[in-house]
């Protein structure tokens, strides 16, 4: 499989900030063609890479007040080898975190899900979550977690990621957040997902059914969206003023929801 994609952000700063982008394919993915540059009012500017421990691929940008703009676009070719579950792995992504309240959400998750383990549970949790939530865009607030968006019923893909991940966790299975290209999305963004630790490996898991989970291209994975945000900043105010993210697939699979499937 080869598959394409772009970013394309356009940025205010309002005076000295450092941005941290998070659009990249994940280190282990070995693209064929890649290019990433940035401006600021046109002038080139200087572009540091820094790799987390899971991989993902963080450019850092030093601007001062002005317009910033950034492209990203790569071509990769085949798929990476499915990411192992690490001893620490396990132990991180159990905790509750920000947006995936695993601690609060545990008295749902065993009534729900009692006596379902494995890749039944993952399956289970995964069709209960699609059948429960509506995908609205809009819907929720950047700061809404996973107790809010079952309780309000509708979200959009990062709801649908961080409830997914908020009952794994609280059945004590390590679950995590991941943000992808997503070929085959519409409308096209950048999108989120969950990852379940099942035999020792990562395994994607895509609650709002909206992309072959196959043909996803991972860029970082974190506790929750905190941690995948596509752009951060410190210092000074900035404003996204526009977001184009295009993914494209040579071949768009079907996606067999019985299967388990790792991003590659």
């Amino acid at each position: 499989m080869r598959r394409h994609c772009t970013a394309e952000l356009a940025i205010t700063a309002t005076g000295d900030a450092r941005l941290v982008l998070s659009v990249a394919a994940h280190a282990p993915t070995l693209p064929v063609d890649e290019h990433l540059e940035a401006t600021l009012d046109g002038s080139p500017l200087r572009v540091t890479e820094v790799v987390d421990p899971h991989g993902a691929r963080l450019h850092l940008l030093d601007v001062t007040a002005g317009e910033v703009r950034v492209s990203y676009r790569a071509t990769v070719e085949g798929r990476a080898e499915p990411l192992a579950v690490s001893a620490l792995d396990e132990i991180v992504y159990l905790r509750p975190s920000r947006y995936a309240e695993s601690d609060s959400l545990g008295p749902t998750a065993r009534r729900e899900f009692r006596g379902l383990e494995g890749t039944e549970l993952l399956f289970g949790v995964s069709s209960w979550v699609g059948e429960r939530l509506a995908y609205v865009p809009g819907s929720s607030l950047p700061t809404d977690g996973a107790v809010r968006t079952l309780l309000s019923s509708q979200g959009v893909c990062r709801d649908y990621a961080h409830l997914v991940v908020g009952l794994l966790r609280a059945l004590d299975v390590p679950a995590r957040l991941a943000s992808v290209y997503a070929p085959g999305l519409d409308p096209m963004d950048f999108h989120a997902v969950a990852e379940a630790a099942i035999d020792g490996r990562w395994c994607v898991v895509d609650a709002t059914t909206l992309a072959p989970r196959s043909s996803l291209l991972r860029i970082a994975a974190g506790r929750d969206a905190s941690d995948t945000a596509f752009l951060s900043v410190r210092g000074g105010g900035v404003s996204l003023d526009d977001l184009t993210v295009t993914a494209t697939a040579d071949e768009l699979p079907d996606d067999d929801l019985t299967r388990l499937v790792s991003l590659g």
